[in-house]
């Protein structure tokens, strides 16, 4: 059964704003979410019934360039944390970012900002769980759907560390840490979490004030991408 929220695709907010606009108004804890059209697209959206099947979170910080804290399989970007091109969990710059995954995979991209802006606490959290989980790998498509079911049955919780996710999926690294920042509840497993968690159509309560807005299309024609038609059909 689809989540609430799936439908909310057949009408998109009008709500739309230039990439480089996008990156001035970026700060930490805002989230990108992105929708492609490819096979293994669909098959995350379809594995773990989510709208969008990619999300990362905005990582920014004084003299730096905005930064994207994400999970994937490529390796196209420099690690910024690592120095080093690898798969898996990675904090990259987050124009370059934009671009490869618009361009390279043909995806649409989306802004969900954080408000208020995070403390330095918030931050400190953020970057802690960067040094811990950076480079942890991206798991298996098989990998995947497990997980994803195994979720979603309660089941006795353990205490989960960032220490012990042996595979990283996108949206347990965006979980993991907001839970570290204090933005969720504990008590839930990472792979509770999938992409679409963080849509606005699954209404994810935040704690300590904190709320996410409504989706902002990011027009990706200044990086090169035609714009193509809303994501309404499958």
């Amino acid at each position: 059964m689809r989540r609430p929220g799936w439908g909310m695709l057949t009408g998109m907010p009008d709500s739309r704003i230039g990439l480089t606009d996008a990156l001035e108004l970026a700060r930490t804890g805002d989230l990108w979410l992105f929708r492609g059209r490819t096979a293994a697209d669909r098959a995350i959206q379809t594995t773990t019934n989510s709208p969008v099947n990619h999300v990362g979170m905005a990582i920014v910080l004084d003299d730096l360039p905005p930064l994207l804290w994400h999970a994937e399989l490529g390796k196209t970007l420099p690690d910024v944390w690592a120095g080093m091109h690898h798969r898996g969990v990675q904090l990259h710059d987050l124009r370059a970012a934009v671009e490869v995954w618009a361009r390279r995979y043909g995806q649409r991209a989306w802004l969900r900002q954080l408000s208020p802006a995070v403390g330095a606490e918030q931050e400190d959290a953020a970057l802690r769980t960067v040094a811990r989980l950076d480079g942890t790998p991206f798991p298996s498509t098989a990998q995947l759907a497990t997980r994803w079911l195994r979720g979603r049955f309660p089941r006795p919780r353990r205490a989960v560390s960032p220490q012990a996710l042996q595979t990283a999926y996108c949206a347990e690294v965006v979980a993991v840490t907001y839970e570290a920042m204090g933005l969720l509840p504990p008590g839930r497993a990472p792979n509770w979490y999938d992409p679409g968690r963080f849509w606005s159509g699954d209404a994810l309560e935040l704690r300590a004030g904190f709320t996410l807005g409504g989706e902002i299309a990011v027009d990706l024609a200044e990086a090169g991408v035609r714009r193509t038609r809303p994501c309404g059909g499958r």
